[in-house]
């Protein structure tokens, strides 16, 4: 995927996140970089999600499930698990409570 698709989808991803997630929890976007402060009376924690141009991945980092790189899987238009886990808005959503949502642009 060149760099310029990556950058948009990832960006997009991340405003989409910013949205969703700040309705419901403290959520700051800041250089590629999503900082989630979880609610402390679901546990608290924080979520950090960014995006990694090198690989080409976006890696969270999550106080539940702990780290995890995704990529985008054109087929499907989801951010998948490279590990074969998950697709990370299910992640997230689950692990925060929100129901979230994005498509690629």
């Amino acid at each position: 995927m060149p760099e310029s698709t990556f950058e948009n989808l990832a960006d997009s991803l991340l405003a989409a996140l910013e949205e969703g997630i700040g309705a419901y929890a403290d959520a700051e976007l800041q250089g590629g970089i999503l900082t989630v402060e979880g609610d402390s009376a679901k546990g608290g924690g924080v979520w950090v999600v960014n995006k990694h141009a090198p690989t080409r991945q976006i890696w969270l980092s999550s106080p539940v499930s702990g780290a995890r790189h995704y990529a985008f899987d054109a087929a499907t238009g989801r951010w998948q698990d490279t590990r074969g886990g998950e697709e990370l808005l299910a992640v997230l959503s689950t692990e925060l409570g929100v129901t979230l949502a994005w498509s690629a642009p």
